[in-house]
């Protein structure tokens, strides 16, 4: 059973993920295989960085300092959860982390190993934010038959209740996580009071209680930086520390849908809207800071010193699904879409063996990584904070719990993938060379004898799409009949190239446009140009033509279009009015998510025009 996210039977939801959708082949086979070959690649990237030798000291089987901050779990949490939706064997490691915990439940291997003060820093110690992801790995290893985590998540889980709340200790974690863990442990084990307790660090959030205390000039003394200057309810739009704040709203919905909470889901949607409207990169990823890994204020997007944490995306992802079954509005299928293509893709290499934690949307020619997680250097086997690479993993390996829901009244399909998925007595085979070509076709597996709907998600960037040749609009298109079994249904999506452009107050990309295709972004990079980049100009009147190459990047579709080339100026501020000589070139783009795959090239993905 693959499924990160299962509301209780009473939840506020409108859809209900399907726990038995596998995907079969085609473009997610492939990358969820290569996924599957990187897990025991981490686990020993793991090793080599000290994370399990800290859980192994805690749980008395070696002996020595522990290594790095007390985040470093949370890695093996989340690497242990991709190992379980995957069917890596991890007994011997499960067991160690059990060795590891305290009497009482408390378990952090740094903290317990170097005798520090439990909670006694909560505003950085990531205490709660490794008990989240541990109770999300426990969960993914009871859903696929194995239960050792869980009575370790359970006896944390106790201790924390035991511990926090209004009759216990009031600070928060300045890390949100816990919330999403806790819930989910309410789900699989039926303890409300987990439940309960996510409630209250919900609604406790927004008072200065997960703030550093005391005076810091620095983004570690902004209370908006740990998701904590206006309470959750209030809030208009997200701020500060992307990855803490996506996170914490994702949990923040799932406490209204297992709540009934109309006001609180109300505020989330929300400020994914604000999100999505003025603060979210044309990728899907989020964050504009390098300081604080934060979000800028409205309109703030830069592309060369955009932040967009892999971390962010993953996120941001988790919020929308759990939008999108609360509410069944398209709209979130849609930034599934575009978050998993073009914002997580880019995260991981194509052989899933080195990642980036920051995410640009423009490396200069010549660029110089000035620290470890710099995309100048291109994409790395680990970081000394790891939270990006173990994250990916157990998104691409939970990636099949993504594609559909279903209801009383039938199938919905969001996304489309080579696959299997089955609601009930209805089950869908689903063929298609998506996202590169924009045909899908379901054969019916097998079907119930009275009316059931089956639900197609027609993308917003559709200008065309049709449904067994008849005119379909973005939304759903939804075909409600008796549905014999072999009988097919034919998706067609018109996958034109298309130019998009900012809102005229994004200043940093005003005069450019970037080119899509399909759910896929796409981008300029060095190797298929025959100018340098910072030189390009785009022709927004010109054709593009789409070429297939199975032969490249694994199989991709390049876009052709023509443009000027620049003759750079003498000087960074000529004259106004001063005309530079130009000369006609081709321009050849990729999709984004493929970029830095033949080393770290210049790029870019918005492109100024002519």
């Amino acid at each position: 059973m693959i499924a990160p996210v299962l509301p209780g039977p009473a939840a506020a939801i409108v859809l209900r993920p399907l726990p038995d959708s596998r995907v079969t082949g085609g473009f997610w086979q492939r990358r969820m295989s290569a996924n599957r070959d990187a897990i025991p690649v981490g686990y020993q990237r793991l090793v080599d960085a000290g994370n399990i030798r800290n859980l192994e000291i805690a749980a008395g089987q070696a002996s020595g300092m522990a290594e790095g901050g007390s985040f470093r779990d949370s890695d093996v949490y989340k690497w242990l959860e991709a190992a379980a939706w995957d069917g890596y064997d991890a007994r011997e490691l499960r067991r160690t982390i059990a060795a590891a915990q305290r009497d009482d439940g408390y378990l952090n291997s740094a903290i317990q190993v170097r005798g520090e003060e439990r909670y006694d820093r909560l505003w950085m110690s990531h205490e709660l934010y490794c008990a989240g992801h541990l109770f999300q790995a426990a969960v993914a290893g009871a859903r696929t038959g194995n239960t050792e985590l869980l009575d370790v998540a359970t006896r944390f889980a106790d201790h924390l209740v035991t511990t926090f709340g209004p009759d216990g200790r009031t600070e928060l974690d300045g890390h949100p996580a816990v919330e999403l863990g806790l819930v989910e442990l309410y789900r699989q084990t039926g303890s409300r009071e987990y439940l309960d307790l996510a409630r209250y660090f919900v609604d406790a959030r927004g008072y200065g209680r997960a703030t550093k205390p005391g005076f810091d000039p620095s983004h570690y003394g902004d209370p908006a930086h740990y998701a904590d200057r206006v309470p959750v309810r209030k809030a208009e739009t997200v701020e500060g520390h992307a990855v803490r704040a996506v996170y914490f709203a994702a949990g923040a919905t799932d406490v209204a849908i297992e709540t009934g909470d109309t006001e609180l889901l109300e505020a989330v949607r929300r400020q994914y809207d604000a999100m999505r409207r003025r603060k979210q990169h044309v990728t899907g990823a989020v964050g504009s800071r390098w300081d604080g890994e934060a979000f800028g204020d409205v309109d703030e997007l830069p592309p060369d010193r955009a932040y967009a944490e892999t971390c962010a995306a993953i996120g941001a992802l988790q919020w929308a699904w759990r939008l999108l079954l609360a509410t069944g509005d398209p709209l979130y299928a849609d930034q599934i879409e575009l978050i998993l293509y073009n914002a997580i893709l880019p995260g991981v290499s194509l052989t899933e063996a080195d990642y980036f934690y920051v995410n640009t949307l423009h490396r200069r020619t010549g660029a110089r990584g000035d620290v470890q997680r710099s995309p100048a250097y291109g994409r790395r086997p680990w970081f000394n904070c790891a939270c990006c690479p173990p994250n990916v993993m157990r998104t691409l390996a939970s990636l099949p719990a993504y594609l559909a829901t279903g209801t009383d009244e039938g199938l919905q399909i969001h996304q489309y993938a080579v696959s299997s998925l089955r609601a009930g007595a209805f089950a869908v085979d689903v063929d298609t060379n998506y996202p590169w070509d924009g045909r899908v076709t379901l054969t019916i597996a097998e079907a119930p004898t009275h009316e059931v709907e089956l639900a197609l998600r027609i993308p917003e960037w559709a200008a065309e799409a049709t449904v067994d040749g008849q005119p379909a609009v973005a939304g759903y298109a939804k075909l409600r009949r008796v549905f014999r079994v072999g009988e097919q249904v034919v998706l067609d999506l018109s996958l034109a190239p298309r130019l998009l452009v900012s809102g005229d107050r994004v200043d940093a990309t005003r005069g450019c446009v970037t080119v899509a295709r399909g759910p896929l972004i796409y981008a300029i990079e060095q190797p298929d140009q025959t100018a340098t980049i910072e030189d390009l100009r785009l022709d927004p009147t010109a054709e593009v033509h789409a070429t297939p190459r199975p032969d490249l990047l694994d199989g991709v579709t390049l876009l052709h279009t023509t443009g000027l080339a620049v003759a750079p100026s003498d000087s960074p501020y000529p004259t106004y009015g001063a005309q530079p000589s130009t000369r006609p070139v081709p321009i050849t783009l990729i999709p984004y998510y493929t970029w830095s795959n033949r080393g770290p090239h210049a790029m870019r993905v918005w492109i100024p025009t002519t």
